[in-house]
This record gives structure tokens, sequence and C-alpha cells, in this order.
């Protein structure tokens, strides 16, 4: 039996939180491990979790309050020397550029199309499961 996979999910909106969740579900692809969701609320408890390790991938809400989630991926990805794969919610489809300026690994407008979002996890996790990057948990 494999580890599951910790997928942090942050956003001061616990309905986003939820709904990312439930689009996900606990397995979404037969040849990933399950998946357990670590819900988050504030940018420090994002930074704070990142940076003690065993998440393996995180959804920012770009749309949260007070920092949002694409500020966040920016600082991961310059601070943290191997950051897990991040996919953001951007506001807009048209926000694209600006995910791609944060070095986010994918990213999924709003309102959470389910099988968007698990194509963008899905296709995270399964490059860094192809690299040899097991499962941090």
């Amino acid at each position: 039996m494999s580890l599951p996979i910790t997928v942090l999910v942050y956003s001061d909106s616990r309905a986003t939180r939820h709904r990312v969740a439930a689009a996900l579900g606990h397995r979404p692809a037969a040849d990933l491990p399950e998946l357990d969701f670590l819900e988050v609320a504030t940018p420090a408890m994002v930074v704070q979790r990142m940076d003690s390790g065993g998440v393996d991938a995180a959804i920012l809400d770009g749309e949260a309050t007070p920092a949002g989630g694409m500020g966040i991926a920016k600082q991961l990805k310059d601070e943290l020397d191997d950051c897990p794969p991040v996919v953001v919610l951007t506001g807009r489809p048209i926000d694209d550029w600006l995910a791609r300026w944060s070095r986010a690994d994918a990213a999924v407008p709003h309102p959470v199309d389910p099988a968007e979002l698990t194509a963008a996890v899905v296709g995270v996790l399964r490059t860094r499961l192809q690299a040899g990057i097991v499962p941090a948990s």
C-alpha cells in the first residue's frame, strides 16, 4: 500500500477549500495514491506548512485575502529549494499570464470546474511521481 499524497489547499473561504477537495475526491486517478487534504486559511500557515515539508502539492486560491495565491506561489517557488508543484486558482481565464509570473505549475480559473482541476492536479502529481519524488507524507 502506498503512502497517501498530501495536498495543501489554501483559501480564506472555507467553501472554496471544500469545493476544491470535493472536486478532486480522494482518488482522482487510479494510478495515483489516495489524496489527503490539508486545508489552510492563512498565508502564514501556508508558508509554515510548506517550509516544514510533508506536502506533495499545493492548490492556492488566487482570489484569497489578505494574500492571494499567486503571490504566495511566487514566494514559495523563490524560497523553497524543492518546492512541490503549485496549482493556482485564478479569478479569470485571462489571468494565466499572472499564473506564469507566479511560477505556478498549473492554473485553473474560478469557478472551479472539477474536470479541469482534476486534470491539472493529476498532471502535476504524475510529473512529480515520474521524476521519482514519492509522496512526502
